[in-house]
């Protein structure tokens, strides 16, 4: 029985750019296996009938026919005669949905092991466990202790705060998907970086917000014109930002970038949403910013909302993370919040709250940690594929690596083979395209990467190799 059932105009928007050198058939097959593959469609949903699809993609029917008997014959979808075309669960694939075998390289997250010390953190957490379990365990704002610390912590950053414009959640995901409910009506437009982290787009999606796109790249950072144009045309409630170390790009902004979006959006009354689950992973940079929300001081009419986390500088398993708003804000999100979740485990927030103390420690073991993978990728990438562009980013957890072709979907599909696991280039558009770019994190260790960025060089060059000299769809 199907749960759901996609739209043509909406697997055609998850699809985006999906025509490349293969044959069209295959490219919009291999198109949905990547939505399957990153959980963007999940099993059970109903796919659209080929005619409708090959009408949205201006195909002809046999084309999608092909593709559909593609995903068959890889174990991705099911076909009733009447019923139409489902999605199967991923143990039902035959090419690679679940993890190939025990030694794969898994580079989907973007998340660096635990922290060394966090054992013994949460060994002397656990040591206090007669006073955690005095508590009710039922509290939508956060411990005092921990919104103090997290108040302290963001202060010495150069953001003046205290604990009250403090809310506790489980974690950087949480804290969006709360800033969504109380925050975006359905229909309203929200500013959002493209490429972005696709988690916070899917928050935003959920509340049918109307997303519009500001393109960023590592190499030219944000495009700043497009930006201030956005925010007149459509005039948007809210806009999401990654300002440091923006994930996938790795990109910073600049104090003048940051002002100028700061402005844009206060001419036009938008909350900007700062996302600093990254911002700390700092490993070079010259010299680093003061938070964005810190220009509230000095651009009148600006009004922000900061979100942070332990997910990245500590462990991703630490499902901790905060916001930081005005009085008024935080009404707002407590208001809608038992609806969403009854409050943040008392255990993680005693672990968060000795934490907090020891940042300065904890980031100096992480910024060595992620120098080191962030290096041994950039010599792997230069001796496999020097043809490919790489960024310099001074922080972060990735490379956004330009392949000088539309071959995102299939390479991850190629390296998943050999036990290569990638989110491809599409996985982070806000409408579609990134076909010509990878996300490759720097958070495995560096013999992992190695390997990684060797089996990405050999079946992007087996691809090549076996690519017509010209586009060729003998079916459309």
């Amino acid at each position: 029985m199907m749960d759901s059932r996609l739209t043509a105009p909406r697997l055609a928007g998850l699809l985006g750019g999906w025509r490349s050198e293969q044959p069209a058939y295959e490219a919009i097959a291999d198109g949905i296996r990547v939505l399957c593959l990153d959980n963007r469609v999940a099993a059970g949903t109903g796919l659209p009938a080929e005619r409708e699809l090959a009408a949205r993609l201006a195909v002809s029917r046999t084309t999608v026919a092909a593709a559909y008997r593609s995903l068959r014959d890889s174990g991705h979808i099911a076909s009733v005669r009447g019923s139409g075309s489902v999605v199967l669960a991923p143990h039902r694939s035959g090419t690679g949905i679940v993890a190939p075998h025990a030694e794969s390289v898994d580079l989907q997250q973007a998340s660096p092991p635990a922290w060394p010390g966090l054992a013994g953190v949460m060994s002397e957490a656990a040591a206090r466990s007669a006073s955690l379990v005095a508590r009710s365990g039922y509290d939508m704002v956060g411990r005092e202790d921990l919104r103090t610390v997290i108040a302290a912590h963001l202060s010495t950053r150069g953001l003046d705060t205290t604990p009250d414009q403090i809310v506790v959640t489980n974690g950087a995901q949480s804290a969006i998907s709360l800033l969504a409910a109380a925050m975006v009506a359905p229909g309203d437009r929200v500013l959002i970086e493209t490429p972005t982290y696709p988690h916070a787009a899917e928050a935003l999606r959920r509340r049918n917000a109307r997303l519009v796109g500001i393109p960023v790249d590592p190499w030219r950072g944000w495009d700043l014109e497009r930006a201030e144009q956005a925010f007149g045309r459509t005039v948007p409630s809210a806009a999401y930002l990654m300002p440091d170390f923006q994930n996938p790009t790795g990109a910073s902004m600049s104090s003048d970038a940051r002002r100028r979006i700061a402005e844009a959006a206060a001419g036009v009354g938008a909350i900007i949403i700062v996302d600093e689950t990254t911002a700390e992973l700092d490993i070079d940079r010259p010299e680093a910013p003061r938070p964005f929300a810190a220009l509230e001081a000095e651009v009148p009419g600006l009004r922000t909302v900061t979100l942070g986390s332990l997910g990245k500088t500590v462990w991703g398993g630490l499902r901790l993370g905060w916001v930081r708003a005005d009085p008024e804000i935080i009404r707002r999100l407590l208001a809608v919040r038992p609806s969403i979740d009854l409050g943040t485990p008392e255990f993680e927030q005693a672990v968060g709250a000795l934490l907090l103390p020891r940042m300065p420690e904890i980031l100096a073991h992480r910024a060595a940690f992620l120098g080191e993978g962030r290096a041994a990728l950039r010599r792997a990438l230069e001796r496999e594929v020097p043809e490919w562009e790489v960024p310099d980013v001074h922080g972060g957890v990735a490379l956004w690596v330009g392949l000088g072709s539309a071959s995102s979907t299939q390479l991850v599909l190629a390296a998943r083979t050999h036990g290569v696991l990638l989110s491809s280039g599409p996985r982070f558009a806000v409408d579609g395209g990134h076909e010509r770019h990878l996300r490759i994190p720097f958070t495995a260790p560096a013999d992992q990467l190695t390997r990684a960025v060797e089996v990405c060089a050999r079946v992007w060059r087996d691809s090549a190799a076996a690519a017509p000299p010209r586009p060729v769809d003998a079916l459309v």
